[in-house]
């Protein structure tokens, strides 16, 4: 059999893959991309269905000083459009405008908790100050993604005080690493309180990396054409560029001595930006201590999404939101939902159909709105509501394994759909047009991600297997191979877009060095 020589090989089509290949490619290397789905992008994605275009993956991009600048040195010009955040827990709405919003979701707490109303100021004293640390951090567009460092006054003026200013905070940041829900316990015993600040993040999830939040709406973008423009605008470069690119292959043998890919390809070295354990099982040298480890850990938490087309215009849901809306019904939290049904030893359906229904009667929901931004997503008068809230894997699974998968996504848009139209979209039911949803498995299926996480590695499962600071991110990229590297959600923790674009950037800046010395022997 023949086997086909590239400078790099990148395995995994999403955000991570496609910057590191094009890095490599923009530096005149040859390039092979294997993804295993059809098409590129990940959970970065978008569809079209009857008219109408669906975000398949995330709702819109934070920047977070990386996205905008990696574009930008790439050379590719793709329209975004700000993608404004609106908060709504109950009938009390906030649109999130500025950092002095803090202000107003401060006296929207008080009046929904007015016994909590002390705890809620120092709690407000937290999330600016963490808030302050965000702006520290994204003060300047990423350094790893400019090239002006011959300019003095760059250097000098900005680069200098911005990397003085980041250690300091990084240090202050460090410190905040343990689960939300246990810091916000230290201000308030009001658990309802807590839930309601902390519900729509993933269980356990650090408070650095939840508080900030309130910084990171103000940074949401969305491009014209749906989050899937910037993947299709990427895998315009690397066509441009000759990177190889092979859909819907799955890898299955990596050896990492001989350096080949399922004994087809060979390579200088090799980009892991996929799922991570699946890795560990490729390898032809395995490292069993290695991947029991990964093995021994989960996926983060996955999301139940349902898709609605309606033939409600758009006027009608500006009159009550932005395109991005944190929608939460009830303010009493989730923390009154019974959770028998959680317990892996349950396998009575009633005692689940009523967690399901209790669950997203009380969750907070993620609403995105396309049409809102871009016009041209859905047909005229017409609009589609993308609706999306944390879901548990394992119940999703054992309910597969029950037998009644297609009953119960059938069960969670009724009660979706219900408990929208409730107060916050009356007119809805009447107008619908198409429905459909997705679950865990669907994205388990869809990406080959490990308990189809969203976000890489679970909060819940003790020691996180990567690097998880953001003082040592460099690392974050190595393997135990000097032949391959690891980019991706999988490869640092808490990750998300931005994290991925940039542990692509720094994968691939190893690869283009690794192979620079072999060629020169």
């Amino acid at each position: 059999m023949d086997v086909k020589h590239y400078d790099v090989v990148v395995v995994g089509g999403g955000m991570a893959g496609l910057t590191a290949a094009a890095y490599c490619a923009r530096s005149g290397l040859s390039v092979l991309l294997c993804e295993k789905q059809e098409r590129l992008g990940g959970l970065v994605n978008s569809f079209e269905r009857n008219g109408f275009v669906y975000d398949q993956g995330i709702r819109a991009i934070e920047n977070s000083g990386i996205i905008f600048p990696m574009l930008k040195q790439l050379g590719i010009e793709l329209p975004f459009v700000h993608s404004p955040v609106t908060l709504q827990i109950c009938d009390e709405r906030l649109l999130i405008e500025d950092f002095h919003s803090l202000e107003t979701y401060q006296q929207m707490l008080t009046r929904l908790y007015p016994e909590s109303e002390g705890a809620i100021c120092a709690i407000m004293a937290e999330i600016r100050k963490i808030t302050g640390y965000m702006q520290v951090l994204y003060g300047i567009d990423n350094p790893l993604f400019m090239d002006n460092f011959q300019d003095l006054q760059y250097v000098f003026s900005k680069l200098f005080p911005f990397l003085f200013k980041s250690i300091h905070t990084m240090s202050k940041i460090k410190k905040l690493q343990e689960p939300v829900t246990e810091f916000l316990s230290k201000f308030t015993t009001n658990q309802s309180l807590i839930d309601i600040i902390a519900q729509h993040f993933f269980a356990d999830t650090p408070t650095f990396f939840a508080l900030s939040y309130f910084g990171l709406y103000l940074e949401y973008q969305y491009p014209l054409g749906g989050t899937g423009a910037l993947v299709q605008a990427m895998e315009q470069y690397l066509k441009k560029k000759g990177v190889v690119l092979l859909p819907a292959y799955s890898v299955t043998s990596v050896d990492a001595e001989n350096r080949l890919v399922d004994e087809k390809f060979s390579f200088t070295h090799l980009i892991w930006a996929a799922d991570l354990k699946t890795l560990y099982r490729c390898l032809k040298q395995p490292l069993p201590q290695r991947q029991a480890q990964l093995e021994a850990q989960k996926g983060g938490d996955s999301i139940f999404s349902f898709n609605i087309a309606c033939s409600l215009p758009p006027a009608y849901f500006a009159e009550k939101s932005s395109p991005h809306l944190f929608y939460t019904p009830t303010k009493e939290g989730l923390g009154i939902v019974p959770l028998t049904a959680l317990d892996p030893s349950c396998q009575e359906r009633k005692v689940i159909e009523q967690y399901l229904v209790s669950y997203l009667e009380n969750t907070t929901f993620e609403i995105s709105l396309p049409v809102l931004r871009d016009p041209s997503l859905a047909p005229k008068g017409c609009s589609a509501l993308l609706v999306s809230c944390l879901f548990s894997y394992e119940l999703t699974r054992r309910i597969e394994e029950q037998g009644w998968y297609d009953e119960a996504k059938v069960l969670c848009e009724q009660t979706i759909l219900r408990v929208l139209s409730k107060n916050l979209y009356p007119e809805l039911p009447s107008h619908l047009l198409e429905s459909f949803s997705s679950t865990p498995t669907t994205l388990e299926r869809l990406t080959a991600n490990s308990e189809g996480a969203i976000t890489g590695w679970a909060f819940t499962g003790g020691k996180i297997p990567v690097v998880h600071s953001m003082q040592e991110i460099t690392k974050s990229v190595r393997t135990e191979f000097d032949a391959i590297s690891q980019a991706g959600q999988w490869a640092f923790s808490p990750s998300g877009l931005p994290i991925s674009v940039m542990t692509g950037k720094l994968a691939g800046d190893r690869a283009i060095k690794a192979v620079k010395q072999a060629r020169n022997g």
